[in-house]
């Protein structure tokens, strides 16, 4: 099988792209087998959204569902010592950087045929699924835990999906979702592989507005880690079309009361190594266990980049410093923003160096956060 595959990485097993499946037969998060990247002539300069890429998508899609999503600024700003570039991903349609995973895995599920999906999401994967759903005509069941927060259901309820609120921790909402997938095809942006070809693209524009260039480094808020998988993806493929010289580094934020990541690489394992967990400010990274971990680590190791713990006081003042400067970023984001000045502290980002902070969501997507902290 040389053309574009599934495969699955614990077991080298290798599935077709038309089978419409999001795990192995052994019930294995998949990828998708690497591709070759392109170059600047195959950029699509007429779509002015994630879709000037296309051609960087392991098939082609005949009709996409999109909402402009893609093509998010840039703001370089001083922090400190350091200058970097923040790229704000809430310009996307649902405010924050999932719409590029969502428009991708739905327009490639669309066109195998499926009409309706499932997918379990705390509040910004299932806003993002429930808008492009029903842009692209599909129906929509969205599995949320019971505590996320009322504005980003409110937003998934908007765009007419059916929620159906979950008891317990995160993991019990995934498990309702995965119960359900024998009648509700699992769109999940954690488990299909498609939705990483989508947060890939972020690769691509830094690329592209760097004047064809990577940055020297990119810090990056995670939890279940597609933003961190999709740009390894991304400038893998740039790598290996000849189009860059070199891997950024990729620097993984995470609050230290949720910081699976970080105790698995500080530790120099593979596997999840065990750290207390309390509650965060940064509610969109909390994942116990990450279902990609292990690629998440080697994403980290083979960029030689590292992963940083954030102190709750440290995220909540990084919100501030944020919106003194005119961006109104959530929590989950402020996390890679206040990382910068534990990474310089340690000598791992320089001044000379060209650093991009991903700041995946915006303020609005933390209304009761933001209202309590500046009342």
């Amino acid at each position: 099988m040389n053309e574009p595959h599934y495969y699955d990485p614990q077991t080298g097993a290798r599935y077709a792209l038309d089978e419409p499946r999001w795990c192995s037969d052994a019930r294995t998060p998949l990828m998708i087998s690497p591709l070759a990247g392109i170059s600047r002539d195959d950029i699509d300069t007429r779509a002015r959204s994630l879709w000037r890429y296309r051609a960087a998508l392991p098939r082609v899609i005949d009709a996409p569902v999109s909402m402009g999503e893609g093509c998010t600024p840039m703001a370089e700003r001083a922090w400190g010592a350091l200058r970097p570039h923040f790229k704000l991903e809430w310009f996307n349609p649902t405010c924050s950087f999932k719409d590029r995973g969502a428009a991708v895995m739905l327009s490639w599920l669309r066109q195998i045929g499926i009409g309706a999906v499932g997918e379990d999401s705390s509040g910004n994967g299932g806003a993002a699924i429930a808008a492009f759903g029903a842009a692209a005509g599909m129906a929509v069941t969205i599995f949320a835990p019971a505590y996320a927060s009322p504005a980003k259901i409110a937003q998934i309820r908007a765009f007419g999906a059916d929620v159906r609120l979950v008891d317990g921790p995160r993991e019990a909402s995934q498990d309702a979702a995965i119960r359900a997938s024998g009648e509700l095809y699992y769109a999940s942006h954690n488990w299909q592989p498609f939705f990483l070809q989508g947060t890939k693209s972020i690769a691509y524009e830094m690329w592209e507005d760097f004047g064809f260039e990577a940055p020297d480094n990119v810090v990056i808020p995670a939890g279940a880690g597609s933003n961190v998988l999709g740009c390894a993806i991304g400038f893998a493929e740039l790598l290996a079309a000849g189009q860059i010289r070199r891997l950024p580094r990729l620097f993984v934020a995470q609050p230290l009361h949720c910081s699976p990541v970080d105790a698995s690489f500080q530790a120099g394992a593979d596997t999840l190594v065990e750290r207390p967990v309390l509650p965060t400010v940064a509610e969109g990274t909390a994942i116990r266990q990450p279902l990609r971990l292990r690629e998440m680590l080697q994403a980290v190791r083979a960029s030689g980049g590292q992963t940083v713990a954030v102190p709750e006081d440290a995220i909540v003042a990084a919100v501030r410093k944020l919106a003194a400067m005119g961006l109104y970023a959530e929590p989950t984001s402020a996390t890679a923003a206040a990382a910068l000045d534990m990474l310089a502290a340690r000598g791992a980002i320089a001044q000379t160096e060209r650093t991009v902070v991903l700041l995946t969501g915006s303020g609005l997507k933390a209304s009761q956060f933001m209202t309590e902290l500046y009342s």
